[in-house]
């Protein structure tokens, strides 16, 4: 039936026409904002989801910024470490110095004086952002780094952390650091038996006599000690004779310094007893004579059963309170020693410490490397959910542009038709 109050034909093509206009105006959104999922009418599930990663992602890239102050903190405390190591070695180099005879023992102090203070600048100096791990008082000694944030199925957001504990790492904490504490060096004394060279003085007369035994420390293979002729002439005993305890010292001291044993103090005290100190362990065995002359083990202040020395006392100080200007006399070969040792432990902490930091700064290396690959992998998959195709929306945007000019052209068309209907009234 052709009627004149209702095309069909007009309105079928108009409909076809808006929803035609609806898909175009979708794809041309999509083509223009890049998604295909913008906004929560679009897909509620899958905006709602990228709205929350987005979210997440923004946090991880200040995550990012937080592992890089941390690194650049760990860095400053590293540089510190590694260059209060080299410091080190050199008080280290000048204190051996100083155990040579001859040597103006003031002249290397004030070198030593100069390079402590280096390593109280260097300590100082070691920090970032006004956090300084080297020169540090704080009661509590446990620095988080923030690492990671993660999201558990309940939907809660965590946030995690890289702790590092400070403690040890410390070179200056109130007498605590690694060089201001005090480092307890262990004290050994073996006391042999007492010497009558006092009363009776003792002559190596003849070319063969001598008098030997051994030392050993720290549990190492035994050294022979031998004193002869040639160790009188050494100590400068010309005559071959010891006619004195301060005789006898140094020919004790000359024997041991010919076998190659280091840091074993002789002293004979007002009753004659004879006593080796050491900051090591060690263990004096088979005293024994041979040669012409009447020389016996008991009047050298030796015994012929072996001697072990024991643990009588510590020698306590710390790098930063070094002093060869405080050497009591008698005693300085084997203060110094101490000193050494002192230093050396102190190195060995300051090395482990960089060690450990150089662990915190691979970790921080490694989750920084992780974080930024993890923010690429969450927009990627936020992306599949709610980017749209843009080659498939180039191809839909001609198709729906096609059908759009002809959707016109069939409203035209039908719009046109009801024209005809005055023809059969002419």
């Amino acid at each position: 039936m052709t009627s004149i109050m209702t095309n069909a034909s007009a309105m079928t093509a108009l409909q076809s026409l808006q929803s035609i206009n609806s898909s175009l105006d979708e794809t041309q959104s999509r083509i223009s904002t890049g998604y295909r999922v913008a906004e929560a009418q679009d897909n509620a599930a899958y905006w709602s989801i990228a709205t929350t990663m987005r979210s997440d992602n923004q946090a991880m890239s200040a995550v990012v910024d937080s592992l890089g102050i941390g690194a650049a903190t760990v860095d400053a405390a590293y540089t510190g470490l590694n260059a209060a190591k080299d410091v080190l070695s050199e008080i280290k180099a000048k204190l051996t110095t100083a155990t040579s005879d001859g040597v103006d023992k003031g002249k290397v102090q004030e070198e030593i004086t100069a390079l402590q203070n280096q390593l109280k600048t260097i300590s100082d100096s070691a920090s970032f952002s006004g956090q300084n791990w080297l020169s540090n008082t704080e009661a509590t000694t446990n620095k988080q780094i923030v690492s990671s944030i993660s999201r558990d199925a309940a939907g809660s957001l965590g946030v995690g952390a890289i702790d590092v504990d400070i403690d040890s790492y410390r070179l200056y904490s109130a007498d605590a650091g690694i060089l201001d504490k005090t480092i307890d060096i262990a004290q050994f004394d073996g006391v042999l038996g007492s010497a009558t060279v006092e009363t009776s003085a003792i002559s190596f007369a003849n070319a063969n006599d001598k008098i030997s035994f051994t030392v050993s420390q720290n549990g190492d293979a035994a050294r022979t000690v031998e004193i002869t002729q040639a160790t009188l002439a050494s100590a400068g005993l010309s005559d071959t004779t010891i006619r004195s305890n301060a005789d006898l010292k140094a020919v004790y001291e000359q024997a041991l310094s010919d076998a190659g044993i280091d840091g074993v103090e002789v002293s004979i005290d007002a009753t004659d007893s004879l006593t080796f100190t050491s900051l090591e362990s060690f263990k004096v065995t088979n005293a024994a004579t041979t040669g012409t002359s009447a020389i016996t083990v008991a009047s050298m202040g030796l015994v012929a059963t072996d001697t072990t020395a024991s643990a009588t006392g510590t020698f306590s100080t710390s790098v930063e309170d070094i002093d060869l200007n405080t050497l009591t006399l008698g005693q300085e070969s084997a203060q110094i020693q101490a000193y050494i040792k002192v230093v050396d432990e102190a190195l060995s902490q300051v090395t482990t410490a960089a060690a450990s930091i150089g662990a915190v700064q691979n970790r921080i290396d490694l989750q920084q490397e992780f974080v930024s690959k993890l923010m690429d992998t969450v927009s990627e998959g936020v992306g599949s959910l709610v980017d749209a195709d843009m080659t498939e929306e180039s191809t839909r945007l001609k198709a729906l542009q096609t059908q759009q000019q002809l959707g016109v052209q069939a409203l035209s068309i039908a719009n046109n038709s009801s024209q005809s209907l005055l023809s059969l009234f002419r």
